[in-house]
C-alpha cells in the first residue's frame, strides 16, 4: 500500500522534472510542456522510501517514464541522479533521487516484474486524517510468477543506453525504459513490467529483466 497526502510540495513534481529532464541524454522533448499522464506506485516493506514511476508527454505524442523516489534523508548518488529537494506539506523536506539509482527502488521493481506482481494499492490521507482509496491512473503489472528468484539489484551499477537506463549487478540486467515504444517485447530470456493509462489502453513495456 502506498500512502499519499492531501497536500503540496514546493517545488511541485513538474517543476524538479522540468529542470532535470533536460540534462538526460533521452529526453528529446519541451520541458516547459510537460504533462503527468499519471503514475505507477511500488510498495516499500519498510515503508520509508516512497516509489514511483511516473508517464510524462513533453510537446508531442512520445511518452517519458521517469521512476523516482522521496526520502527524508539524502541518498548518496552520482552526478545526475538527484532531482533536488522539494518541501512537502506534512512530511517536510523530502529527497527527490532518479529510482535508477536508488537500491529500495531497483529492489522493488525487480520483484515486481520476477513474481508477476503489480502496482501498489493507493491510501489518501486527507488534512482531518480520514484515509479513502484511490483507483490508480496507471495499471503496472510484472509477467513473471509468484515463487520465481528475484535478483539482487541492490548493488549494481546503471549506464544509460540510447533510450533505456541499464542497472546491472554482474548476472542481471535490468532495462527501465525511458521512450515508450508500443512495438516493444519482452524478449524470450526476459520478463517486463507492463503498464496501461487512460490514453493507453494496450499494454506497454516500461521495464526489462534478464536473471540471468
Amino acid at each position: 500500500m502506498a500512502l499519499l497526502h492531501q497536500t503540496t510540495m514546493s517545488p511541485t513534481k513538474l517543476e524538479l522534472f522540468a529542470a532535470w529532464l533536460p540534462t538526460q541524454p533521452w529526453f528529446a522533448g519541451d520541458a516547459t510542456q510537460l504533462v503527468n499522464l499519471g503514475s505507477y506506485r511500488l510498495d516499500d516493506p519498510a515503508g520509508e522510501v516512497g516509489l514511483e514511476g511516473v508517464l510524462l508527454s513533453a510537446g508531442d505524442a512520445t511518452v517519458y517514464h521517469v521512476p523516482v523516489t522521496f526520502r527524508d534523508a539524502p541518498l548518496e548518488v552520482a552526478d545526475g541522479f538527484s532531482l533536488g529537494t522539494s518541501e512537502h506539506g506534512v512530511l517536510g523536506t523530502r529527497w527527490v533521487t532518479s529510482g535508477v539509482a536508488d537500491p529500495v527502488f531497483r529492489e522493488q521493481l525487480a520483484a515486481v516484474i520476477a513474481e508477476g506482481g503489480r502496482q501498489a494499492d493507493l491510501m489518501v490521507q486527507d488534512a482531518e486524517g480520514n484515509m479513502s482509496t484511490r483507483d490508480p491512473l496507471v495499471l503496472a503489472q510484472g509477467t513473471g510468477r509468484p515463487g520465481e528468484t528475484v535478483p539482487n539489484m541492490e548493488d549494481a551499477s546503471v549506464e544509460e543506453v540510447g533510450s533505456r537506463s541499464r542497472i546491472e549487478n554482474g548476472t542481471a540486467v535490468l532495462d527501465i525504459v525511458r521512450v515508450v515504444d508500443e512495438t516493444l517485447q519482452a524478449a524470450d530470456d526476459q520478463l517486463a513490467l507492463e503498464a496501461t493509462w487512460r490514453e493507453q489502453p494496450a499494454p506497454v513495456v516500461l521495464a526489462l529483466l534478464y536473471a540471468g
